[in-house]
């Protein structure tokens, strides 16, 4: 593997429907900075934003981005109508929620039909956390250095691991 070309801009994409959605997105965030990985962020409601959303979607690809990281609650719209509108990967985090604890995002998320795949993670913080880390780890594919940085970061994760209870 050679080290991939520095991009200009980020080349992944963390998006949510809400201000409310950045207390758990912001997590991706953070595990994209450790990682040092370039990564944007943006608040777009496939409900009250509609055009900001097809515009988003619909660059994706131009902008160079790699991976769209979408947080959603509720009816959790937004994952599904981006992939519907990229053929940028999309990870779906379904964010909890009050209602329903954040199950019906789960299933708005996950049950996309075929033919417009969304990869859904699980539901709230460790969601948002695998979708910054499987996110890296596609892009590892192609840059050595991030796939040394996530090997690294994984190493700390298992060395963190006890042998015995204390």
């Amino acid at each position: 593997m050679t080290e991939a070309p520095q991009h200009i801009g980020p080349q992944i994409g963390i998006i949510m429907g809400s201000q409310s959605d950045w207390a758990t997105m912001r997590l991706a965030a953070e595990i994209l900075e450790q990682l040092d990985v370039a990564h944007e962020v943006k608040i777009i409601s496939a409900h009250r934003t509609p055009d900001r959303l097809y515009d988003y979607a619909k660059s994706a690809a131009d902008r160079n981005l790699k991976v769209i990281i979408a947080g959603a609650g509720g009816a959790a719209h937004l994952p599904g109508m981006a992939a519907a509108m990229t053929r940028v990967p999309v990870l779906g985090v379904p964010i909890q929620s009050r209602t329903l604890n954040g199950v019906d995002s789960l299933l708005s998320i996950a049950q996309m039909p075929a033919g417009i795949p969304v990869g859904t993670l699980a539901i709230g913080d460790a969601g948002a956390k695998n979708a910054a880390l499987l996110a890296a780890a596609i892009l590892a594919n192609e840059n050595a250095g991030l796939a040394e940085r996530l090997d690294a970061w994984r190493a700390v994760q298992s060395d963190a691991v006890a042998e015995q209870p204390e």
